[in-house]
């Protein structure tokens, strides 16, 4: 064998893992790939090797009804053999590989479109994203990305656009909805805007996220958008509150509670009101009922798409869905993603392909993913905070309360604080997710608090209740009404016996309260106690505690939505005076570091519903420097 052939089947080997004489066969991804590789080594050759390709792809999209079949194949004109086709699907999972050709169906290979793919690529990709998710047929929900493709590429738009027009350019153009009879209720202006919304959007056969900041009254424009049989799915918290709503401000409506052991469907009722719990429960008798409309209040319950209450929650059969949520995103992404599968599904495309086309790129920065994003969802997500639409709101003012523990408690912590930082380490050095830590970081944040809660502590003195009790009695005091929350109701267990011993009356509400709609119209009542004690789980969504104008939050954790949706139990619409919300933190521990992680996951949503370009979540890094 003569040099120059020895060098090349050398190279063969080295370079494809090819040898003279035998047969490899490449398919799909393999063979995109081995293409482009087989591209840069025949270059090598010089011009006795060439690699040959067929001649440049032209996007095609033929529109039929409900289905498109949209397609690329060779200009036949610049080639004297007949066009050759290839799907969306190839040409798209190329481009997203970084490969410059694709293969066609009919055999050969020819160059991606890159600058019409560069300008439409993305657009092609949510439209094939859609369309997968609603059974080849394109859902409304994609219709903008199809026509503006449609005006790309010389082609009429698609039947039923013109109608959704103004959703998709201008939201002031919305036609203005008239409130249904029978509704009591004086709205603002801004609850009219989101009551015109929603009804374009159920007439339109599409699904809302209603994303107003806690407070501006999210279930009353619900209410007024109501039409045919509804189901509200809702925290057992604020199932009662539901009822009274209705009876309230739609008195017309006949409402039913789906609760309780001895429980039946009322399918004579307008509204039926159910709980999360009773939604996994009662699955297969729930399912099987169609719904005019279905609201989940406290949408966030099914931001894990994992769980059962999410995966529950996609299959109800509804015409109009409606997800109402203060906080749409907490801690990823995907809890926005799960929303929006539940309100319209096939907008964003499968679980998968959200992570790889939006959550991963906007994690790393992103803009670009970040505004796509948020295009994408607009016409489907609203959210108002207080300040623009609610001026006449009193102002909300926050602080810190800084508390220094005792020697006695200094060197309890320090001691949890040697052996959980040894723990976290360990797990985290051994490939352990990051609840697992959070799970070694529960203790450190406990001694912070009250020793008591140490396992193996009993401790009766803790300096943050003392801080507290005193505060607590200022404000008595002075006649105000407060609200004190914690995550833990042994935390609450530890407050209780001080309260007492001051002479200060409360009120309590946890998991364990069974009648909520009491304990929360005792405490609205102007004769009522001055002091209510609250579980963020049980009392931080969807009551109105307006009687309370100063808020205490004794144990602060690193997602501030919880905290913020517990503080605006009193900042809301009714409020007319300041409210106070006080932070109590431990100087020299775990939770300084976590007032200043708070600050960097409250840009989480905003890579979504405002203008920030990162998003970010727990990370290990983060849970180190909360140890440092």
């Amino acid at each position: 064998m003569d040099r120059p052939r020895r060098k090349i089947v050398r190279a063969l080997r080295d370079d494809l893992h090819l040898m003279p004489g035998r047969k490899v066969t490449f398919t799909g991804g393999e063979a995109t790939a081995f293409a482009e590789k087989l591209k840069r080594w025949s270059h090598a050759l010089g011009p006795e090797g060439q690699f040959l390709q067929q001649a440049p792809l032209l996007p095609r999209m033929l529109i039929k009804g409900e289905k498109v079949d949209l397609f690329f194949e060779t200009n036949a004109q610049q080639s004297s053999k007949k066009a050759l086709r290839v799907s969306a699907e190839a040409v798209i999972g190329a481009w997203q590989g970084g490969f410059s050709q694709v293969a066609l169906e009919g055999g050969g290979w020819a160059p991606l479109p890159e600058e019409w793919l560069a300008e439409h690529g993305d657009r092609v990709a949510d439209l094939l994203a859609a369309r997968k998710q609603s059974k080849n047929k394109v859902p409304t929900v994609a219709l903008p990305s199809l026509a503006i493709l449609a005006e790309d590429l010389n082609q009429p738009p698609p039947p039923g656009f013109a109608r959704l027009r103004p959703l998709f350019e201008d939201f002031k153009s919305l036609p203005q909805s008239p409130i249904p009879e029978g509704v009591t209720a004086e709205l603002r202006d801004y609850q009219k805007e989101g009551v015109s919304w929603l009804c374009f959007l159920r007439d339109a056969n599409l699904g809302a996220v209603l994303a107003d900041d806690m407070g501006l009254g999210k279930t009353l424009q619900s209410i007024c958008a109501f039409k045919g049989r509804s189901l509200v799915v809702c925290p057992t918290s604020v199932l009662q509150n539901w009822e009274d709503e209705i009876q309230r401000f739609r008195p017309t409506l006949k409402t039913s509670i789906f609760h309780g052991p001895k429980r039946k469907l009322d399918k004579q009722a307008d509204v039926v009101i159910t709980t999360y719990a009773i939604l996994r429960i009662d699955a297969a008798l729930l399912t099987k009922q169609f719904w005019d409309c279905i609201v989940l209040d406290e949408a966030q319950a099914i931001k894990n798409p994992s769980s059962q209450a999410a995966k529950v929650a996609y299959r109800l059969d509804g015409e109009f869905r409606i997800a109402l949520s203060g906080t749409p995103v907490e801690n990823r992404l995907e809890e926005l993603w799960s929303l929006l599968h539940f309100s319209n599904p096939g907008l964003l495309g499968g679980r998968s392909d959200f992570q790889n086309r939006f959550s991963k790129p906007i994690a790393v920065g992103d803009k670009g993913a970040a505004e796509r994003l948020r295009q994408k969802i607009r016409p489907f997500v609203l959210r108002r905070i207080k300040k623009d639409v609610a001026p006449e709101l009193p102002p909300r003012t926050e602080s810190v309360l800084h508390v220094e523990l005792d020697e006695q408690e200094r060197a309890v912590y320090d001691t949890i604080r040697a052996a959980t930082r040894k723990d976290v380490i360990e797990r985290l050095g051994h490939g352990s997710n990051v609840l697992a830590a959070l799970e070694a970081l529960l203790r450190l944040r406990q001694a912070a608090c009250h020793s008591a809660l140490v396992p193996g502590q009993h401790a009766e003195h803790s300096s943050k209740v003392k801080t507290l009790i005193e505060a607590l009695e200022t404000v008595a005091a002075d006649g105000h009404k407060a609200l004190v929350f914690s995550q833990w109701t042994s935390m609450l267990n530890l407050i209780e016996p001080h309260l007492k011993k001051s002479g200060l009356d409360f009120l309590r509400l946890d998991g364990a309260t069974r009648n909520r709609a009491e304990v929360v119209a005792n405490f609205q009542s102007d004769s009522g106690p001055p002091l209510l004690l609250a579980s963020l789980k049980a009392g931080g969504t969807g009551l109105n505690l307006t009687a309370a104008d100063h808020v205490f939050l004794t144990d602060p954790w690193w997602n501030p939505a919880a905290e913020d949706q517990a503080a605006d139990r009193s900042h809301r619409i009714g409020q007319d005076r300041p409210v106070m919300v006080y932070r109590l933190v431990t100087q020299d521990t775990v939770e300084e570091r976590i007032l200043s992680l708070q600050k960097k996951k409250r840009g989480l949503a905003e890579a979504a519903l405002g203008e920030a370009d990162r998003a970010t979540a727990l990370t290990r890094d983060d849970l180190l420097a909360l140890l440092d």
